[in-house]
């Protein structure tokens, strides 16, 4: 009987075994089998000190222990004749190990098996100890100039597993997916995000298609893909990959309302959130409960029973006004036409547990704030509910839990269960309250934080509350030194962190006991080695605190990390740049994004170099990274497209602000860029009110008037209370007056369309089309803040445009109140300022002649009378000046008339 190594990848990858069509295997495949299931069932001992095992995990004869982990094992050596058995064990022994890693630092119970349990030595070869196992595995799993954090449990599996799983597979489909998962679970130990090979992603694109046909194993991919663009904080990426995930699944949900109470003393009925949520049925009919297994993949989920009795405790929240949860009174949700609308929002059927991981898997983001870029922290709160309300798995509850802590986190009357239940999630990590296999099930379908992260998400809300001296212990133990001196710094004590990284520095502090047992067991040169990411990222950390001697350390940092430290390069550009060495911070930035290119911030500095240096080039190529990387970066669209406004031409000076007059100075296509670039920074940069107006000059220099309209609203409603009438354009708001008033008033004159008024091709950007934005701005945005006399005439032009004459002629007057010649002082004495009033008073009165006699009931001559009269009241002191003579004619005119 031929080997049925599809049934048993498929095994491996679900989590759960087959053990019916298992049973008809012959001898010869009993023994892989086994195996098999043992790995999936979470008894990594037995396969891991196996015979098969043992042989690939033989150090070779007469080999250097200090040589790396791949030149001191033979991997390919399984006396097994079968070529995909060959492999199958392979990938088999590779599950192991990457799941006994997971289990030591991740999900628990305490693993019982030891890296040198595993690993065979040699008789002649000198004894080797987890320490030391554990020290090379460390230092081998720092990748892309990023360490591996250094109190990881047992690491050596994950290098075992990385050894096996990256050669190359023939007959095994599912390795590349395995190579996901490995590589996804070695990211979130490393210090920053590095950049996977593009092979890892391009591998899977043949193995979706394989999968289609099993509904929950494409989701299953579909989701993980989300995962890893979620790790690297592409969201929108990842809510794509999520909904996809859904859509294989079966899944359907609609966040909808429906009539409940919140608080316990609340007597009206209110419309609240809910998610209305069902999955995929069976070919029977009946909803997939956790015995069964859905239809056509064999995906099946422990009991209910099992499943609600050992999961982590869910807090209550005893508040005096919130309820526990809300209380739905109706049995239907608010909108009757949906496709849910038969459920009811009280009594809701529980969910297949990888639609559950879907449904947290699209509350992630927690800190989104837009909808347009997934849920906000509002929305999530009723998916997180939905699936708390019907616990199916130990890991999936445990991932519920902590998404509700964090949204919980920022609201006065839940951050303390919030808090208590990190702490109690953190509590039962080492607990054995369920089998390792179930809280394996669903691990790579979910974001389950490592032991040490979520100790340090407690201890980081420890500090926005306040409790320093808890944080600092937490750190303390977690051996994050980095966060231990921001804790000291926030106390004012700099002189203790300076204390605690120069004694770890000097050997007079040590990392813990390993790192004790570890020096006595090894030289100090292999020690060296070992710890020389760990050591460098100190050094920088020390030249942090000590900025009088930055340079040197940061360099002996570079040094030390046998130039491999990205840190060290990253810290050493920043220091350049602070010195105002552009140059040399370009030098040293170049090559920390070589390192990492993932990391925003460095290709943001770099980009601020470059244009210190006026190398626009170089400044486009760094700042189109950033929004590469962070679509979200508003401030790296606002310099992006003041680039685009600077390329092509020399720079007057360093300083990036956007003015017309450099802008005339490129050509149209760059502004066009500049403008597109802009209008995407302002989505997430909404209250900037400095890119708002670079937007508006760029829009009024492209033509985009009616943009240009929306830009002027945004700043005077920013500004506005701050500066007064100065938040006014008031060149931008002639222009925008002079674009309606010099196309024709009457629309049935326009030459757009048919030549009738119902069918003019308005143009957004001129006339009628621009009239109703302008006409907005001025009277609900401008005036209502702020008002001056060249606004009141802007405005007075549009109204006589549109033969408004009563309201023309007031809009005027009120321009002419705000003038120099209405705001006069009796016995001014500065004649220049006078005559510019003089002009103002005429200017008024011919106002009055034009319109007056237009405005039934108008007293215009009586006005125009009182004004000269006024005028000349608060003039005296200017007789003896020519315009005199002039006010005292006008003002016989308007008598007589």
């Amino acid at each position: 009987m031929i080997l049925d190594i599809e049934l048993m990848e498929k095994s491996l990858l679900t989590g759960k075994w087959d053990a019916e069509k298992s049973a008809s295997f012959d001898s010869s495949q009993s023994a892989i089998a086994d195996l098999v299931k043992d790995v999936v069932n979470g008894a990594f001992r037995e396969p891991l000190t196996s015979s098969c095992a043992r042989e690939i995990f033989k150090i070779r004869s007469n080999v250097d222990l200090d040589q790396p982990f791949d030149s001191l094992f033979n991997l390919s050596t399984i006396t097994v004749d079968d070529e995909r058995a060959h492999e199958l064990l392979r990938l088999t022994l590779a599950v192991a190990c990457l799941h006994a890693f997971v289990q030591a630092n991740w999900t628990g119970p305490n693993l019982d098996v030891k890296p040198s349990d595993v690993i065979v030595v040699s008789p002649e070869t000198h004894p080797i100890t987890d320490d030391i196992l554990d020290a090379k595995a460390i230092s081998e799993l720092a990748y892309g100039g990023e360490p591996a954090y250094h109190l990881a449990e047992s690491p050596t599996f994950l290098r075992l597993a990385q050894l096996l799983i990256n050669p190359p597979y023939q007959h095994i489909q599912s390795a590349a997916w395995w190579r996901l998962r490995v590589a996804l679970v070695h990211q979130q130990i490393l210090d920053e995000s590095v950049a996977l090979p593009q092979s890892v992603l391009s591998s899977l694109d043949p193995l979706i298609h394989n999968v289609a046909i099993h509904p929950h194993i494409a989701g299953r991919l579909l989701l993980e893909q989300g995962l890893l663009e979620h790790h690297f904080t592409h969201d929108k990426s990842a809510a794509d990959y999520f909904i996809r995930a859904a859509r294989a699944t079966g899944l359907q949900y609609e966040l909808t309302g429906a009539l409940g109470k919140r608080t316990k003393f609340q007597q009206t009925e209110l419309s609240q959130l809910v998610l209305l949520a069902e999955s995929r049925e069976t070919e029977t009919g009946n909803e997939q409960n956790a015995t069964e297994h859905p239809a056509g993949d064999g995906d099946g989920d422990v009991s209910d029973t099992q499943a609600t009795a050992n999961v982590p405790e869910a807090l209550a929240l005893n508040d005096d006004t919130l309820l526990e949860r809300t209380e739905f009174t109706s049995s239907t949700p608010s909108a009757s036409n949906s496709l849910l609308s038969h459920l009811n929002p009280a009594n809701q059927r529980p969910l297949h547990p990888l639609d559950q991981c879907i449904l947290l898997s699209l509350c992630l983001n927690v800190r989104n704030t837009s909808p347009s870029h997934g849920l906000t922290s509002e929305q999530m709160s009723p998916y997180v509910e939905r699936v708390i309300s019907h616990p199916r798995n130990w890991s999936i509850h445990t991932m519920a839990l902590l998404l509700r802590s964090r949204l919980e986190s920022s609201r006065t009357r839940t951050v303390e269960r919030s808090t208590l239940q990190l702490q109690a999630l953190v509590d039962q990590m080492p607990t054995a309250d369920s089998t390792t296999s179930e809280r394996l099930l669903y691990f790579h379908s979910i974001s389950l934080p490592s032991k040490w992260e979520m100790e340090r998400e407690l201890a980081l809300r420890f500090l926005s509350l306040g409790v320093v001296k808890s944080a600092l212990e937490i750190f303390k133990r977690l051996e994050m030194w980095e966060e231990v001196v921001k804790c000291w710094q926030s106390m004012e004590r700099s002189d203790k962190a300076i204390a605690i990284t120069r004694d770890l520095l000097e050997g007079r502090k040590a990392e813990a006991e390993v790192v004790i047992s570890r020096g006595k067991a090894t030289s100090g040169n292999r020690r060296q080695i070992f710890d020389s990411a760990r050591e460098a990222k100190l050094w920088c950390l020390l030249g942090d605190l000590e900025p009088e001697n930055a340079l040197e350390h940061y360099s002996h940092a570079w040094s030390i990390s046998k130039e491999t430290s990205g840190r060290a390069m990253r810290s050493l550009g920043g220091y350049h740049f602070a010195q105002g060495d552009f140059a040399e911070a370009i030098v040293y930035l170049r090559r920390a994004v070589t390192i990492n290119p993932l990391l925003s911030r460095s290709w943001f500095t770099l980009g601020c170099a470059y244009i210190r240096e006026e190398n626009w080039e170089g400044a486009k190529e760094a700042f189109a990274r950033c929004v590469m990387i962070d679509d979200e970066d508003g401030e790296s669209w606002n310099n992006l497209a003041s680039i685009y406004l600077r390329m092509g031409k020399k720079a007057d000076s360093e300083d990036a602000k956007l003015d017309e007059e450099s802008a005339n100075q490129v050509p149209f296509s760059n502004k066009m860029l500049a403008f597109q670039a802009l209008k995407q920074g302002l989505k997430f940069s909404y209250e900037n009110w400095r890119m708002w107006a670079n937007y508006m000059i760029v829009c009024v220099d492209v033509g985009e008037l009616s943009e240009a309209c929306r830009a002027l609203g945004r700043i005077v409603e920013e500004q506005s209370a701050k500066i007064g009438a100065e938040c006014v354009d008031e060149d931008v708001l002639d222009r925008l007056v002079d674009a309606v008033t010099r196309a024709p008033a009457n629309p049935d004159d326009a030459v757009e369309g048919d030549g009738t008024a119902q069918n003019v091709a308005r143009n957004p950007n001129e006339g009628h089309g621009l009239l109703k934005r302008v006409t907005d701005l001025i009277e609900r945005t401008i005036l209502p803040r702020v008002s001056s006399s060249r606004i009141f005439r802007a405005y007075g032009r549009l109204l006589t445009w549109e033969s408004r004459w009563a309201d023309a002629l007031k809009a005027h007057l009120d321009g002419y109140r705000c003038s120099t010649a209405g705001t006069l002082e009796k016995g001014e004495a500065d004649v220049t300022k006078w005559r510019a009033a003089v002009g103002e008073a005429e200017e008024i009165v011919d106002m009055l002649r034009n319109f007056g006699p237009r405005v039934e009931g108008s007293n215009w001559k009586f006005q125009g009378s009182s004004i000269v009269r006024n005028f000349l009241g608060r003039s005296r002191g200017f007789e003896d000046e020519p315009e005199w003579s002039r006010l005292i004619e006008l003002r016989d005119e308007l008598r007589k008339e």
